[in-house]
């Protein structure tokens, strides 16, 4: 009888199950490993708490030395808002001290405590000179709208004008008239060419404005994005706003050129000082005098803080934004990326003492301003008091590591063994019982026909094709079991000969149809015409129809009909096996190719089997490089296909072996 499974050398039961293993793992790995790793938390948390001391007394130093360096750079900071009286040394103290990043604007004040850059806007003025010929050209332009007319009359106004900022004019307002009336580029060469002479780069007009930038503006608006001078006005006049030299542009209308050639020309070299104008033209609208106290203070202007010079003819401002990131930085100096992170208070601002590490006041002029330090993520001095406790750490879980591949190297030894045991098992009982039927129905025909217990001649020659029958089953049982010990050990090799595969499919046909004809079974045979070769071993194919052949009538039962196909498909030679039999469910097609399995034990035990033949026809398949499918439902029967590659045509030399795999 069948041994139960899980039974032999080992001595581990199905009843014992993995606990044993288990137990082993627990107590020598994870109880140890546990109990080392809470040794070396509690070391390290001891270690942090003894320098925690040590750690608030360096970072609180740090902040009070950064706010004391803070302080003196804001001490020179208001320094360098001094305004001296001149007007044009004023534009260029705002442009350094804006553009190297000392302030973000600045207001700069007189003696009687005017602005003195930026200067208050000046009332309009009258527009330019009045007189017969000028009042001619203007009403041929905006009356009559008569543009041609218009520019020359304006081009004979400037022709014969006595002074530079009359003619000026006059050739502003001709290459008006000369863009109004479709000719842009003369217009373009009055505005970009004749205004941009050296006789018109100081004329002004009646508001006090510079001539010359502003109609290098109008040229630019006139241009197309591809025009050939368009780069070089832009260049020209982006330079000009940048500039605060001599001779000084007001402030409006460096504010409104910039504007508005952002606005025409989106891709214009930028204009650094734009903000910081804005910043101060905001600040003057709401008329602010200078304040009372030298300290950085508030402005009505949201977000922005203000800064006095010590003899009070500068007032700069700062974003809040600009404040608090010089504070961060000056007290980040010296604390390392992700060590710790510096929050920055403002008057009124407040954070609780628990939640900071360490805090300072920013000091003088900053009168109000604070810093609060938190710790984030490991502090140096602890990961400088875990160095001392690392070298005990690693040795640990150097020891443990090696203790845990040293239990799992033996647990998968001992899982191996009892797999191999099991197998044995099986393997020793399935001969066993196997070998046992054909030979003992043998020995009863042998004893039947030497003891002459037959009527006649017909009797004695059915007991003959009885022995023989089983002769047969028995050396076919023989044949599988030997097949599958050299499967086991790999030493199955196969000859890669040329196979035709109607020759294979005759060879099975003619092995099996006899038995299948006496059996009551309809067998066919469907070869298709031209097959091409496979390269493989004969045999090795013929045994793998063989049992597909032999499980098809094993397990059909009444009115068996069974199909042999041979077909191409594709790049392969397909071998087909169809029945009509019991069936397969989907959880026994994922088994049926494993050692020993049978789908009904039941129905082996009455036809034979040892569960063999499909894990060798796999191993079969799988060495010949092909593949094996089943298409199956209970009780409709099951069709078993092998796909072999079929042999490249046009190949010269004969195949090579090919080893069992």
């Amino acid at each position: 009888m069948r041994l139960p499974r899980g039974t032999g050398a080992s001595g581990i039961g199905p009843g014992r199950g993995p606990w044993p293993i288990l137990l082993l793992l627990v107590a020598s790995v994870v109880l140890p490993t546990a109990c080392v790793l809470w040794f070396m938390a509690q070391a390290v948390q001891n270690e942090r708490a003894a320098v925690q001391q040590r750690l608030a007394d360096a970072y609180r130093s740090q902040l009070k030395a950064a706010a004391e360096q803070t302080s003196l750079r804001w001490r020179r900071t208001a320094g360098e808002l001094s305004c001296p009286a001149d007007q044009a040394a004023a534009a260029a103290i705002f442009e350094r001290l804006t553009t190297s990043g000392v302030c973000d604007a600045v207001v700069l004040y007189g003696p009687d405590g005017k602005p003195v850059y930026p200067p208050p806007e000046a009332p309009p003025s009258a527009t330019g000179p009045v007189d017969a010929a000028w009042e001619r050209a203007a009403r041929l332009e905006f009356v009559q709208s008569d543009f041609n007319a218009a520019a020359s009359a304006y081009g004979e106004i400037a022709s014969r004008a006595g002074d530079v900022a009359r003619a000026a004019q006059a050739l502003q307002g001709a290459a008006r008239c000369l863009a109004k009336s479709g000719r842009r580029e003369g217009a373009i060469g009055v505005l970009a060419g004749t205004l941009q002479g050296p006789d018109y780069a100081t004329v002004r007009d009646a508001g006090g404005r510079l001539i010359a930038p502003g109609s290098l503006l109008m040229a630019i608006e006139l241009m197309p994005p591809d025009h050939p001078s368009r780069a070089g006005a832009l260049a020209s006049l982006t330079a000009r706003l940048n500039d605060y030299g001599p001779p000084p542009m007001p402030a409006a209308q460096r504010r409104f050129l910039m504007r508005r050639l952002q606005e025409a020309a989106p891709d214009c070299p930028p204009l650094p000082t734009l903000s910081a104008e804005e910043l101060a033209e905001r600040y003057l609208a709401r008329g602010p005098s200078l304040p009372a106290s030298p300290n950085l203070n508030r402005t009505d202007l949201e977000g922005v803080w203000r800064l006095a010079s010590p003899d009070g003819t500068g007032v700069g401002l700062f974003r809040e934004e600009r404040i608090r990131e010089q504070l961060r930085s000056a007290a980040m100096a010296g604390v390392a990326p992700g060590e710790a992170s510096v929050e920055v208070l403002a008057p009124g601002q407040e954070t609780s003492e628990a939640a900071s590490f360490a805090a300072a006041s920013a000091g003088e002029p900053l009168g109000g301003w604070h810093l609060a330090l938190h710790l984030e993520g490991v502090n140096p001095f602890s990961v400088a008091s875990q160095r001392q406790t690392a070298a005990y750490l690693w040795t640990a879980l150097l020891v443990i590591a090696f203790t845990a591949v040293a239990a799992l190297t033996v647990v998968r030894y001992v899982l191996r063994e009892v797999k191999l045991t099991r197998l044995r098992t099986d393997f020793i009982a399935t001969v066993s019982h196997e070998l046992r039927t054909p030979l003992a129905s043998m020995r009863l025909i042998v004893d039947t026909l030497l003891e002459g217990h037959y009527r006649d001649q017909a009797q004695a020659s059915e007991y003959l094709q009885l022995l023989a029958k089983e002769n047969e089953r028995l050396s076919r049982l023989i044949d599988n079991f030997l097949s599958f010990s050299r499967m086991e050990r790999n030493k199955r090799a196969f000859e890669a000969d040329e196979i035709r595969p109607e020759e294979v499919v005759a060879a099975a046909a003619d092995v099996v149809r006899g038995r299948f004809e006496s059996g009551g079974c309809r067998f066919d045979v469907d070869v298709a015409p031209d097959l091409p070769v496979v390269a493989g071993d004969r045999d090795a194919l013929v045994t793998v129809l063989l049992n597909l052949l032999d499980n098809a009538f094993k397990y059909s039962e009444n009115d068996r009909h069974i199909v042999l196909r041979a077909r191409a498909e594709g790049a392969t030679v397909c071998f087909e096996v169809q029945d009509n039999g019991i069936g397969l469910s989907s959880r026994a097609i994922k088994r049926i190719f494993d050692p020993f399995y049978q789908v009904d034990r039941r129905l082996s035990r009455r036809t034979g089997g040892c569960g063999l033949g499909l894990s060798i026809v796999r191993f079969i398949v799988d060495a010949h490089g092909g593949a094996i499918e089943v298409q199956s439902q209970p009780g409709k029967g099951s069709t078993f296909a092998v796909k072999l590659p079929r042999r490249p045509s046009g190949t010269g030399e004969g195949p090579s072996r090919r080893p069992a795999l």
